[in-house]
């Protein structure tokens, strides 16, 4: 087992991945987990065995898997060690595994790792001690609202959050980048709600976004959604309709509607992308009403004005919502429409679209055909092709087409083995974790060796 090997592993998520490892326990196949683990050192592997293991009450053999880890200095492991023993009842013993030193302290990530822990155990004012000192980061800030939902605690996390936010209100100018913690009025509201006092946190965050009192757009959006989650569609109208109508519009139309004013909403949106100056923001939320409508032309045609369009370009999301709805051959018309100009720009788009949708048609010959007047290493076509020959019954093809791509991750054809049942089969043929880090290091050298050595590596 080598710390290289795992470090690659947790970073790209190479090796059996974690989507592959829940495949598997999804499968019950936990003692194939536990044999990639022991002879293989897959930590992903090792750690939806050890989860699994401990659910169903194994908790010896699951610390059995995360040994050799622990062993081997992985410090992964010794938190997972941790949480098992959590939920095994052995509360101190794990707290004492991985209770922070005086350097894990000064660490924000140590200290949120420990906290959840804590208040995994119970142990939720310990658990809010820890955090304390890391509160100016938002991800901690958060954490801490997180961990301490439905827990009585929500006046103790107002007077941690109230200087926070108040700072926040004070900045100006240039103090506003970089700013930190950017969403404590958000968070400030949040908790006023959870704790009954719906109308304070109105009022609060209202009075803010009037006087332009915040650092960043979430905070609108926070009250937007806040007005709507209640109801609020004439304290909605005043925003949705002012000089922050852009951002906040939508919210408004939405409130309408779930106040059965629906005519109402969508004559808000179309009026709005009648006369603003930048109308294509308003366009996905009136297509969004529409389909739920279930008035699909009425969408496409909402949306058609972008369709060529670099940014703000709404294509997709009307094939995907063609595609809902069930009108696949009306979603391949739209595809077809489009310029030369657009597929040659577009290419891997399109042509991974057109299979797909050709595929969910039924249309499996025409997708091969398709697919067979495509540039050979158009990227995504191998899945694509493999994907309609599985879709045909046409699995060692799909199989051997994967295989063949040298380009593709050997789980492309592990996970496709692992859906027909052939789990064993496809850990035998995975390369193993240092066979496949060797292979990224050689790739990586290749990929900077074609940039040159003074070209940035990204």
């Amino acid at each position: 087992m080598n710390i290289e090997d795992l470090e690659w592993q947790s970073r790209t998520l190479g090796g059996i991945s974690p989507r592959l490892a829940t495949m598997l326990v999804e499968r019950g196949e936990v003692e194939l987990l536990v044999q990639a683990a022991s002879e293989r050192g897959e930590w992903f592997c090792a750690q939806a065995a050890a989860r699994e293991l401990s659910r169903v009450g194994e908790v010896e053999r699951a610390l059995d898997v995360l040994k050799p880890f622990i062993e081997a200095g992985w410090n992964r492991a010794r938190w997972e060690r941790a949480e098992v023993l959590v939920e095994a009842g052995r509360v101190q013993e794990a707290l004492d595994a991985v209770r922070p030193d005086e350097e894990g302290l000064a660490s924000e990530w140590v200290c949120h790792d420990f906290a959840e822990l804590l208040a995994k155990a119970g142990r939720l004012d310990e658990a809010i001690t820890v955090l304390a000192p890391h509160l100016d980061r938002e991800w901690i800030l958060s954490t801490l609202v997180e961990l301490t939902q439905n827990q009585g605690r929500d006046e103790q996390v107002l007077e941690l959050i109230a200087p926070r936010a108040q700072r926040a209100r004070s900045v100006r100018g240039e103090e506003r980048w970089g700013f930190r913690p950017s969403n404590a009025q958000d968070l400030q509201a949040q908790v006023l709600e959870r704790a009954g006092r719906v109308d304070e946190a109105v009022q609060m965050l209202g009075a803010d976004i009037a006087d332009g009192r915040f650092v960043v757009q979430n905070t609108l959006i926070a009250y937007a959604e806040l007005l709507r989650r209640h109801g609020r569609v004439e304290e909605l109208r005043v925003l949705g309709t002012g000089e922050r109508a852009g951002e906040t519009l939508a919210y408004y139309a939405r409130a309408l509607e779930d106040d059965g004013q629906a005519g109402e909403a969508e004559a808000v949106l179309r009026r709005s992308i009648t006369a603003s100056e930048y109308p294509d923001r308003f366009r996905w939320p009136l297509i969004e009403l529409l389909g739920r409508q279930g008035r699909i032309e009425e969408a496409v045609e909402v949306g058609r004005p972008t369709f060529d369009y670099h940014d703000a370009c709404l294509f997709e999301g009307i094939i995907h919502l063609l595609h809902e709805a069930g009108r696949l051959d009306d979603a391949l018309a739209l595809l077809d429409e489009r310029s030369a100009e657009f597929v040659e720009e577009h290419s891997s788009w399109f042509s991974s679209n057109r299979i797909w949708l050709l595929g969910e048609a039924g249309r499996h010959e025409e997708a091969l055909a398709y697919a067979g007047t495509l540039p050979p290493d158009l990227y995504g076509l191998t899945v694509s092709k493999a994907w309609i020959l599985d879709e045909m019954g046409r699995l060692e093809e799909a199989l051997a087409l994967l295989r063949a791509d040298i380009e593709l991750r050997p789980s492309d054809v592990a996970e496709l083995l692992i859906r027909h049942g052939r789990a064993a089969e496809a850990i035998a043929g995975m390369p193993s974790l240092s066979e496949q880090h060797a292979a990224s290091r050689r790739h990586d050298a290749a990929m900077q060796a074609d940039r040159g050595p003074n070209d940035p590596p990204f």
